[in-house]
């Protein structure tokens, strides 16, 4: 496993800066002030979905079968994303509830993957 650059703060929860840099091949050995990206927020999993979400070219069609997960299933990974990376999600609570339990009766999501979602 990968350790990736903490973006925030383990105390005060405020933004991190990186200061100190050094390549592992030739150990050149830098210091300074560098900034990551608001990608750096998430998550190994996250991380994998905007991948695929891009090379699907954002067909949420694609992204159904590339994944083998249902369309609510990718709209709940593609708010989680969202919200993650600071923006705000234009879903409203009680429409995300409607759309998960349509999507247990009518088969395309699971009781065990709806939990999940709703625990987010």
């Amino acid at each position: 496993m990968k350790n990736y650059v903490p973006v925030q703060c383990p105390i005060c929860e405020d933004e991190l800066i990186v200061t100190d840099m050094k390549c592992n091949k030739c150990n050149t050995h830098f210091q300074g002030e560098f900034y990551v990206s608001k990608f750096s927020k998430l998550d190994e999993k996250q991380l994998l979905f905007v991948e695929t979400f891009i090379k699907c070219r954002g067909s949420i069609k694609e992204m159904e079968k590339e994944l083998n997960i249902s369309y609510p299933t990718v709209k709940s990974r593609l708010e989680d994303v969202v919200k993650s990376l600071g923006f705000q999600s234009d879903e409203k609570p009680d429409e995300k509830r409607k759309k998960i339990l349509e999507s247990i009766d009518s088969g395309e999501m699971s009781v065990e993957e709806a939990i999940n979602i709703l625990k987010k």
